[in-house]
């Protein structure tokens, strides 16, 4: 019953989508040499015993493999030219996160980029000049938006009050990522009854501001900042933050999910190996159909999720994101998010006792999945804002 609930549903989504969204995927050249490239320079740089060294590590990346990627100008993919990128646009970047989240490569590459992002659609010239050239270079920026635990939140109790040649800003942001290795904030304000997003070096902070948090997934890094007291002159406001804070969010949930659908690969991976290898009563136990049969279902999602992100990668540009482009952003989120539960779920059950402990790779990719679920929204969310653009 649930399975042709299921189906009916893939197939009122899928008539509505026919007639009111745009289905355009491409995959284009310069995707396809970047997932080449990065596929192969993931693959050597973050095997298991790479990541696992990496967990109870400080700043939970490598600074040399940083570099590297920094050096192969991955940093300026989606920069405009004249401040050092390569103005490929957000799109060619879904493949190099996506080969990321394959081999669990993590880097302050999503905080970097998202902040970038935030700068070059609504910074002001003299900002993109001082900012998007250092951050070609490896500056890493970071969004801080949260209040709350709750994405769908629709204000922020940060103020920034005072003259315009000092503003002081007051309250605090959780969870904000890579902050105790990020050289910038970006910091979600309320300002004479407007959303703003306002510039905060790190410099300005207090010796205690950042309280570095334990997440669910130990490959990550998270911390919660204090920026009370600390001032700021008016050119430190972005112009157009406010009004681009929307597609930051669409931009945001992208590539987090572009990340989860390369983890998701990565749990078929594992699964597939461990039925094709572990015997039980004299067979191979990937030969019994109860895990046959979730095993397809696995890969059934992460090729959907795959789907997803490149169909959003095609859509998306430079300008603000139209209709479709939010459609596909949130499509992507919803899939890739279940997607990754389900595989790092069955990839746990799958190795039985052993995939209950820390030693077993399956343990990774579950707490990558929950995680990922509670990023920038999680599906239940994503649906209930698509249902007034997908329905009648």
């Amino acid at each position: 019953t649930l399975l042709v609930s299921m189906y009916l549903d893939y197939q009122r989504i899928k008539q509505t989508m026919t007639r009111s969204a745009n289905l355009s995927i491409a995959f284009s050249e310069e995707q396809a040499m970047i997932l080449d490239s990065a596929q192969a320079f993931c693959r050597d740089k973050s095997d298991g015993n790479a990541v696992r060294s990496l967990l109870k590590s400080e700043t939970g990346f490598n600074q040399d493999v940083w570099d590297e990627m920094v050096a192969l100008g991955w940093t300026g993919l989606s920069i405009p030219e004249q401040f050092g990128g390569f103005a490929m646009g957000i799109g060619a970047t879904v493949p190099l996160v996506e080969s990321m989240g394959r081999h669990m490569l993590c880097t302050p590459y999503i905080s970097a980029t998202i902040a970038a992002q935030a700068i070059v659609r609504g910074g002001s010239e003299s900002q993109q000049t001082k900012w998007l050239p250092a951050m070609v270079q490896g500056t890493i920026g970071t969004l801080a938006l949260l209040d709350n635990e709750d994405w769908g939140a629709t204000s922020t109790s940060c103020v920034l009050t005072g003259k315009d040649d000092q503003l002081e800003l007051k309250g605090k942001k959780l969870l904000v990522h890579d902050a105790s290795v990020s050289d910038f904030f970006l910091v979600l304000a309320q300002h004479d009854g407007a959303e703003v997003l306002v510039i905060v070096e790190s410099s300005q902070l207090a010796s205690n501001a950042i309280t570095c948090k334990t997440l669910v997934d130990e490959t990550k890094r998270a911390a919660n900042v204090d920026f009370t007291g600390v001032t700021i002159q008016s050119d430190a406001i972005l112009p157009s933050g406010g009004a681009a804070l929307a597609d930051l969010r669409l931009i945001g949930a992208l590539l987090i999910v572009s990340e989860a659908t390369g983890s998701a690969a990565a749990a078929l991976d594992t699964v597939v190996d461990y039925l094709t290898t572990r015997k039980q009563f004299g067979r191979l136990i990937g030969s019994y159909q109860s895990l046959k049969h979730p095993t397809v279902e696995m890969l059934i999602q992460m090729d959907s999720a795959r789907t997803f992100i490149y169909h959003a990668a095609t859509l998306i540009g430079d300008g603000e994101l139209d209709k479709d482009t939010e459609i596909a952003c949130r499509m992507a989120k919803a899939q890739a998010a279940d997607a990754l539960s389900f595989a790092g779920d069955r990839a746990v059950q799958f190795h039985g006792g052993m995939g209950f402990t820390y030693d077993c790779d399956a343990m990774l990719y579950i707490r990558r999945a929950q995680w990922t679920q509670q990023q920038y929204g999680d599906p239940q969310h994503h649906r209930k804002l698509l249902a007034p653009l997908l329905l009648d």
